[in-house]
C-alpha cells in the first residue's frame, strides 16, 4: 500500500511540475517555423501568442485563460499554438518569404502591446491580431469564430456570440 501510495505521490508531482496536470497553462506550445510546419501539414490554423517576461497580463493569461480545461482542450484539438518571445532578437522566423527576428516578427504583425494574440488561417493568411488579456469565457467564443471562418462568412463577432455563425449566402 505505502508504494502504491508513494507512486501515486510522486505521479501527481511530476504531473505537476512538467504543467501536465488540470489548471496548468496550455502545454502545446512550439516554435514559429515548426507551427507554420505543422499548419500546412494538419490544415489547421495557427494562435501566436507575442509574450515578454516582464509582462504582467501575459501570466494573467497564462494563469487564467490558457490554463483553463475547455480553453486547452479546444486548442488542442483546433488550433496549432505558438509561442514568440517578442525580445527575442537572437532566432530566425520565417514568414511568407521572410525571415524575421522575434522582435521584428512582432512589428511585422504590428503588434503594440503585450499580450498580443495573432491568428492565421489554414493557409497562413494573418486573420487577426488582438491585444490584452482576455478571459477564458470572452477567448473560447474568438477561438470557435476564427476555428469556424466566421469573418469568411460575413458575420461579425457581435452576430457570432448572439447567434452562431449562421452561413446564409455559402453552404
Amino acid at each position: 500500500m505505502k508504494k502504491i501510495t508513494l507512486s501515486l505521490l510522486l505521479t501527481i508531482t511530476v504531473l505537476l511540475s512538467t504543467g501536465l496536470a488540470s489548471g496548468d497553462t496550455h502545454a502545446g506550445w512550439i516554435k514559429f517555423d515548426d507551427g507554420i510546419a505543422v499548419s500546412e501539414k494538419e490544415s489547421k490554423p495557427v494562435l501566436i501568442d507575442f509574450f515578454t517576461s516582464w509582462c504582467h497580463w501575459c501570466k494573467v493569461m497564462d494563469e487564467k485563460t490558457f490554463s483553463n480545461d475547455e480553453i486547452a482542450k479546444y486548442l488542442d484539438e483546433h488550433f496549432v499554438t505558438v509561442r514568440v518571445n517578442a525580445e527575442d532578437k537572437t532566432d530566425s522566423n520565417t514568414f511568407q518569404g521572410n525571415t524575421y527576428t522575434s522582435v521584428d516578427l512582432a512589428q511585422a504583425f504590428r503588434v503594440t502591446g503585450y499580450p498580443s494574440l495573432a491568428f492565421l488561417d489554414k493557409e497562413q493568411q494573418i486573420v487577426s491580431v488582438i491585444p490584452g488579456f482576455l478571459p477564458p469565457e470572452q477567448f473560447i467564443n474568438i477561438l470557435k469564430f476564427i476555428k469556424q471562418e466566421c469573418y469568411k462568412k460575413d458575420v461579425s463577432f457581435e452576430d457570432f456570440v448572439k447567434n452562431g455563425c449562421k452561413d446564409t449566402d455559402l453552404n
